[in-house]
């Protein structure tokens, strides 16, 4: 069905995640691309590209909804899984006196729900493919410099999950990644950030293409730079 290397990407309505999907198309990989609900962006770039795009349904917070997308993906094979999806709540709020749901909320989506998500498909990822995590500079604990604790935080145990899963598979000779892409202007990183989604996310595809398939874990930047964890 298709003669290209595949690519399912978790979260691409919009911002990283439907510029990775952009991206990978005009690298003349297959994209499946999920969303939770409409995403007006997403189907305009199936008309561009519509050989290469193909969109999916899944809420990444819901067991069944994982499990549902799983079961209509049953008997194709992934050469890379990207989980994208994420949140950010409370940015300047600390334990003190941040709401307790913020918390519990970004710790779901941002780290247990993608480790669901891959332990669910990491039977129809290529046993030389790539299993990659959105993550962030902020989930260093070697490197964070004391900002957005509770979203930090999230992401530190999203690269710990990551870690533990890695452990338990000292054979799997595929490539596994947790992805900091920068401080990105997105509606998550607002106007005041660092870098454009255009200047970050071809440096970010650049790295995965460089890094698909070479067996181990690493937590690397857009440049392909090993990161503290």
């Amino acid at each position: 069905m298709v003669n290209k290397p595949t690519i399912l990407i978790v979260g691409a309505s919009r911002g990283l995640g439907l510029a990775l999907a952009e991206q990978f198309c005009h690298r003349n990989w297959h994209v499946i691309a999920t969303v939770r609900g409409k995403a007006p962006a997403l189907d305009a770039m199936k008309g561009r590209f519509p050989a290469s795009l193909e969109e999916e349904s899944v809420d990444i917070a819901d067991e069944a909804s994982v499990r549902a997308l799983r079961e209509r993906l049953d008997g194709r094979m992934l050469d890379m899984l990207f989980v994208n999806a994420g949140i950010a709540k409370s940015i300047t709020e600390s334990a003190a006196t941040a709401p307790v749901q913020d918390f519990f909320d970004m710790m779901l989506v941002n780290a247990f729900s993608p480790m669901r998500l891959i332990e669910t498909f990491e039977d129809i990822v290529s046993p030389s493919g790539t299993i990659a995590a959105m993550s962030s500079e902020l989930g260093s604990i070697g490197g964070n410099p004391g900002a957005w604790d509770l979203y930090a935080s999230s992401k530190a145990a999203l690269n710990m999950l990551m870690k533990c899963y890695s452990a338990r598979r000292a054979e799997d000779r595929r490539a596994k990644l947790v992805v900091a892409p920068g401080w990105i202007q997105t509606d998550m990183g607002g106007p005041d950030a660092s870098f454009t989604v255009e200047e970050s996310i071809p440096l970010v595809v650049d790295m995965l293409e460089k890094n698909h398939g070479k067996p181990g874990l690493r937590f690397v930047d857009r440049f392909d730079k090993t990161l503290p964890w």
